[in-house]
């Protein structure tokens, strides 16, 4: 089974969709409800977001093209 095949089968999974769309949801809420003068939960949570799209972009890239975007990973 390919990586794309694979990627279609955890996209065809209703749980996942829905895990994702509420963990970014949740991420949502509690940069509307933060303090005001706390900006490291905003950024955190800011970041939670982008993970999550992150994710979820990835595996819907895979799905489609058999591999990951273009982008180029940092050297280790």
């Amino acid at each position: 089974m390919s990586r794309a095949d694979e990627a279609k089968e955890i996209l065809a999974i209703p749980l996942f969709n829905t895990l994702m769309d509420e963990l970014e949801a949740t991420a949502v809420n509690q940069i509307v409800f933060a303090k005001y003068d706390d900006h490291q939960a905003r950024q955190a949570h800011a970041a939670d977001i982008r993970a999550i799209r992150n994710l979820r972009s990835t595996v819907e890239a895979i799905s489609k093209e058999g591999q990951a975007t273009g982008r180029k990973q940092a050297p280790a």
